[in-house]
This record gives structure tokens, sequence and C-alpha cells, in this order.
């Protein structure tokens, strides 16, 4: 067999810092994790390439080339992957699709020819079996969850790991909570599941093996489900293993609020090589955690928790919703007050959807209240509902907070409210890696010489080389996720208030 993986391309989000990565010459932020461990699972003999839409457009001939084209996505990307289906039955190609989009919307993909969804370690066995016999279903389900420990490593040949700005790690699947807007147990389950302690070691190895030197992202759901295996295993391991080998990595993840709440584990945490951790705030207002059912986040201070964590030595980045039905008219200026004062310098905020799946999508099915599917990008100004409050306030609103938190004076603020308070370990030694020194001369150049807010950029520049030198790569990089969120910013608002980077691909 002749296998082409594809993954499709992926919308210019805040996720997708795209405009990030012309500073650094990367591609693309991440490699498609997913469909390297699939290509690791389909038998050994078989060829096997694959093509990144992120990083290159996708030919005729590759596709001509293949037996099968695999295809894999996540709800945002559902415009790119509908594509390659069409190009794929226009060419004569059969295709099998698999991920978090076919797997809540299968009945939307009709033209696909087998759909293999759920987790593969369960569901690509039995396709696999019925293809060598040549009699292939057209539908691969199983309601069951897989043994992590039967995950075999992704087959990292396949891509160019210079391409991407950070490889990726999946250590556990699922989490312990149930947020009404969220599809993650529905798709994973609530009790989290992890891989064995060889299995993460061997793909540390791999690629350390492979040159690797920078930043890893685990992309659990929630890094710390299962704290009782962090703590007595898996972290000292980490710590063992990054001593070892000069901490040639530095990790981050996503995680729960209620981390705050342990200092021992964030104190292993940031000995093992984490820097930054990825939390959903949501909301300050509590009567809007209590309608989602985000039980974590309630009755605490939220803005202590994320200064205690910053000061453990952990950057906090944060999600940030409106759209909830109990959102008061004074909640955009009240998320607006929490970003500032709390230092979150990457606030990634979106309007609510309802992804199928969701008890939230649930719900408002049975209020009448859906207006179709979600594209899966939050920040879209898309509404698949019809929400409490007016919906021109709503996006009004939206807008306001955008423009107010990504204007260069108050980023720039956020950003030294951070330096300030995070408290790094500075275990690892400094590796110089690939482009940045190009980063440092393009922010210096676009941000610092033509760059609207370079008044704040050449402040941020002087005042982190005097009061913490040890931070100012730390600076730079945010400067330069600054420019991206801007750039996205722009684009959903509307307000044309800030430069367009086409200067950085030459065009200018």
């Amino acid at each position: 067999m002749k296998i082409l993986l594809v993954y499709p391309h992926y919308p210019n989000t805040f996720w997708s810092f795209r405009h990030a990565m012309k500073f650094i010459g990367r591609k693309a932020s991440f490699p498609p994790l997913g469909l390297l461990t699939v290509a690791a699972m389909l038998p050994a003999a078989w060829d096997k390439k694959l093509v990144d839409m992120n990083v290159r457009p996708l030919s005729d001939k590759e596709i001509e080339w293949a037996d099968y084209v695999f295809i894999s996505a996540m709800t945002v990307q559902r415009e790119s992957a509908q594509e390659v289906i069409a190009r794929c039955r226009r060419l004569g190609v059969k295709t099998v699709a698999g991920g978090p989009l076919f797997t809540t919307c299968h009945e939307d993909f009709p033209a696909v020819d087998h759909l293999v969804l759920g987790e593969a370690e369960l569901t690509l066995p039995p396709f696999l079996a019925d293809l060598q016999r040549d009699e292939p279903r057209h539908l691969y389900a199983d309601e069951e969850r897989a043994d992590l420990r039967t995950t075999p490593m992704p087959l990292w040949d396949l891509i160019d790991v210079g391409n991407y700005a950070a490889m990726n790690i999946q250590y556990s699947r699922g989490c312990p909570f149930d947020c009404e807007f969220c599809d993650i147990t529905a798709l994973l389950g609530h009790k989290p599941r992890t891989k064995g302690l060889a299995q993460l070691i061997a793909e540390l190895d791999s690629l350390h093996a492979r040159g690797w030197r920078g930043a890893i992202f685990f992309v659990d759901d929630n890094f710390i489900g299962d704290r009782r295996k962090l703590t007595q295993d898996v972290l000292p391991a980490l710590i063992g293993w990054m001593e070892n080998n000069g901490y040639p990595f530095y990790f981050y993840t996503e995680a729960s609020i209620d981390l705050a709440d342990d200092d021992p584990l964030m104190s292993l945490m940031v000995r093992a090589g984490f820097e930054e951790v990825f939390i959903g705030i949501e909301t300050p207002n509590d009567e809007g955690l209590a309608e989602i059912g985000k039980r974590q986040n309630r009755n605490r201070d939220l803005l202590a928790s994320v200064k205690h964590i910053q000061q453990a030595g952990l950057q906090v980045h944060g999600g940030f919703i409106v759209g909830f039905d109990t959102d008061p008219p004074s909640i955009f200026d009240r998320q607006i007050r929490f970003i500032q004062e709390s230092g979150i310098v990457t606030a990634m905020v979106g309007m609510l959807t309802a992804l199928r799946g969701t008890r939230l999508y649930q719900r408002l099915d049975r209020e009448d209240r859906l207006l179709g599917d979600a594209s899966g990008n939050n920040t879209d100004i898309a509404l698949n509902f019809i929400p409490r409050m007016d919906t021109g306030a709503l996006i009004g609103g939206y807008r306001k907070i955008l423009d107010t938190i990504y204007s260069p004076r108050n980023y720039y603020q956020r950003v030294i409210r951070l330096l300030r308070e995070y408290r790094p370990l500075h275990l690892k030694k400094f590796h110089l890696q690939p482009g940045y020194i190009g980063a440092l001369c393009k922010s210096i150049l676009f941000l610092g010489v033509l760059g609207r807010e370079r008044l704040y950029f050449w402040k941020l520049f002087f005042w982190s080389l005097a009061r913490r030198p040890r931070l100012f790569p730390l600076a730079i990089t945010y400067a330069v996720y600054g420019f991206h969120f801007r750039m996205v910013a722009e684009n959903i608002t509307g307000s044309g208030m800030f430069e367009d980077d086409s200067i950085l691909d030459g065009k200018k």
C-alpha cells in the first residue's frame, strides 16, 4: 500500500501563531501528532508520506500517488478538510478520515470512503484487518477507551522537525472535570489515562536523538489529572532525564486552575523543565462559572491563583469566553480589568461556541436556540446560537476587549507585569535555536523601527535588559507574540488600527 497522510490547513486564529512564525523562520507551531501516531500503527512495509498543509501545499500528483489518503482534522479545519476530500474524490483516490471533526460530525461527510472514528488504537486495527481481506466497511467506531500503554511512538521520520516552532507529546487523555461547553469528555472521557513512564522517556530520547532542542508541548487535556502518578513517578523521572541531558527542552502544557493549590506539584513541574501552562479562566463572573459547571474555578480568588502560579515559576496563558447566559453588561470591562491585572500576556479571548457532543449543544437544542454548526473558531464572530444578551452588544463588547487588551500600550504593560512577577528557576542551559538571531533582528526592525508599537517595544527592550536580563529572550518572544495577536485582532474587529505584515513576506 501507498498511504498519503494529510493534515488540512488551519485558519489564522490566535492559536495558529502564523504571524509569529515569520519572525523565526518556521512554517507552523506544531506537527500533526495524531497523524504521526496513526502512521506508526500502519504496517511497516507500507509506503507512507505526510503532507502538512500548514507547511506546504498539497499537490494533485501526491494524491494520485496514493492508494489511500488518510485525513485527520479538528472542527476548525472543516473547510480545508472538505476541499481535500473533494480533490481526492475528483482524482479517484479513496479516503480514510478520523479525528475530532469526523468523530463528532461524521454524518456530514458522505463523500469519505471509510470513517475510522474515536481512538485509533481501537478502531484502526479492525479497519486494517478488513482492508487486508479487501472487505473494508464504511464506518468503524468504538465507545470504549484505549489503553495508552499500547500507543506507539509517533513516526517522526515523516516530517522535517525544522519546519516547526515546537514539538509535541501526548502523555495522557481525558479530564476529570465536565465543563458544559467543552467536548473533551465526550471525545476522551472523564478518567485520565496515561502512557507508561518508559514510553514517555522513549519519546523524549527520540526527539533528542533527532537533534531537537527547545519547546515541547504536552498536549494533554489536563496534565495534572492524575497527580499521584505525576508526583511519585513521572516528574521525578523527568527531572532526572533533564539533568542528565543538560536541560535540552522546556515544556508547556494545559492544566486546571487548582494547580495553584499544590505547591509541591508546581515545584516538581518547574524543576522538570515546565515553564508555561495554559489555564481555562473563562470568566471572572462566578455566576458564569456556575452556569457552565466549572466547579474548579469557583469559590476562589482567580487573580490570586494566577499570580501564585506565576510566582512559582510558571507563566500562565489564559482562555477567556464571553457570551454566557449569565453575563452582565459589565462583563467586558471586568474581563479587560482581570486580564490586565493578572499579567496574562497570552490571553485567548473568544465568544462562546456550541460544539456538537457538548452538554451546551444539547441544552441549546432543547431550548430551540441553535442556529447551526460551529466553525470551531471561537474568534470568527459567527454565533451558532441565540444568546441571552443582545447580539449587537455581545459582538461590540467582544471587539472592545480585543481592541483594548491587544493595543500596544496595554499589551506591553502586561508583559512587564508578568516579567516582574515570574520567578523561573533558570535550571536550563541556553540553547541558541535556528531563527533566534533572525527573530531579534526582525523584531528590532519591524516592531522597534517600523511598528506603531515602537515606543513600547523599546521601553520593554531596555527595561528587561536593565531589570530582568535573563528574561530578555522571553521579553522579545512576547513582543513577537503581540504582533501576531494584534494582526488577528485586527482581522476580527475590522478596526484597521494595526499594520499589515506583508513586509515580513517581502511583499513591501
